[in-house]
């Protein structure tokens, strides 16, 4: 699996160009007027991880093949889009189908490009989007309730189970706190992502600043680093127009420019590596003469889901995984190495899987 981020935000905040900064890409029309993005664009990015190449080199393999991240650019939202505002219903929509959100907030002043609420000010910006998504899953959570209520009488027993999730969950949205913030037992959890709520999905704040503010921020940024760490919460500095020229350079010239600006990771890299923190995620590489390939999966699974990432045949028949730790195989400079130092292991079905497994997967169907 990869994963698939929705980025969202209100209109001229700079999601369209961060998002064809990001891909690399033009499919995405980034203009001066709201609602210039009205179907969700989508775009996937190989996922940048130096260990791949390194271990490319060392198996001489003819392919390198990174993990990829889904970008979804979606409208952008006004207030009242959980009253169907704007393209509310559209919005709310994309937003339900995505992993994660990437909530972008203009943090630069610019006179040739108009803000939808008349003044930059990002934590307004940020109230409104996170009150819409709110008042969404209020209005949803409170009819699925009195549907489940009714379905209790007829002794439905995924109703039982529901109910008290949905009673745990009503009283933080009705006091504006959204449903992440809800405590859930292990058994509870597959139940609570049934709901499909807006305001469970994890959020990375992207500060969009101008070129000038891109290393140091600014007094906006100062305080929306501030906020959102109390609440436990993650926020990138980036300039989508530092992204934007990024994206127009050969590679191999990105990162004397990004050094030249004072910066050390692409936007890119930054929402990346938080993206997968958010999202609780690791990556495993499989790797030979043919190809390096780097696969990513949740934490806290074991090698036959890993196998199966790769094909349903392989968990189905999961017999069991040769494994060896990146550092090994960098340390021994290559699988012949770490074999001959015993470091090469045959794991069974219980195996956690690490982040930097190299894996050889056996199977029989």
């Amino acid at each position: 699996m990869g994963f698939n981020c929705g980025i969202v935000g209100l209109p001229n905040v700079g999601k369209s160009t961060l998002f064809n900064a990001l891909t690399k890409t033009a499919s995405a029309q980034a203009a001066n007027y709201p609602f210039c993005t009205i179907e969700p664009n989508v775009g996937r990015v190989g996922v940048p991880d130096p260990r791949l190449q390194k271990l490319a080199e060392l198996a001489k393999s003819q392919k390198i093949i990174p993990t990829t991240l889904e970008f979804v650019d979606i409208a952008g939202l006004v207030k009242g889009a959980s009253k169907g505002e704007g393209l509310g219903n559209q919005f709310l929509g994309h937003v339900r189908s995505v992993d994660a959100i990437i909530q972008v907030l203009r943090c630069f002043e610019n006179d040739d490009i108009t803000h939808v609420e008349k003044t930059v000010d990002p934590l307004r910006d940020r109230d409104i989007i996170e009150t819409e998504l709110l008042l969404s899953d209020l209005e949803v959570l409170e009819k699925r309730h009195v549907a489940v209520l009714k379905r209790i009488k007829t002794n439905d027993p995924q109703a039982k189970a529901l109910l008290p999730i949905i009673e745990k969950v009503l009283p933080l949205l009705r006091e504006g706190e959204p449903a992440r913030k809800v405590v859930l037992t292990e058994d509870e959890k597959p139940l609570f992502q049934e709901l499909q709520l807006l305001t469970a999905k994890p959020v990375l704040y992207v500060l969009n600043v101008s070129e000038e503010e891109a290393v140091t921020g600014n007094a906006w940024t100062k305080k929306i680093m501030e906020q959102v760490a109390k609440e436990g919460a993650k926020a990138v500095l980036i300039s989508a127009a530092i992204e934007s020229e990024i994206a127009s350079l050969e590679e191999s010239l990105q990162q004397e420019f990004l050094e030249s600006l004072g910066l050390s990771q692409t936007g890119l890299e930054q929402i990346v590596a938080e993206g997968y923190k958010l999202l609780d995620l690791l990556t495993f590489f499989t790797i030979g003469p043919k190809e390096a390939r780097a696969w990513t999966m949740s934490k806290g699974l074991k090698a036959p889901q890993a196998a199966g990432c790769i094909h349903s045949d392989f968990e189905r028949g999961f017999i069991c995984a040769e494994t060896i730790a990146y550092k090994d195989f960098i340390a021994c400079h290559g699988e012949a190495g770490a074999k001959e130092a015993g470091l090469l292991r045959q794991e069974g079905r219980d195996y956690m899987v690490q982040d930097g497994d190299i894996f050889h997967f056996r199977f029989n169907v």
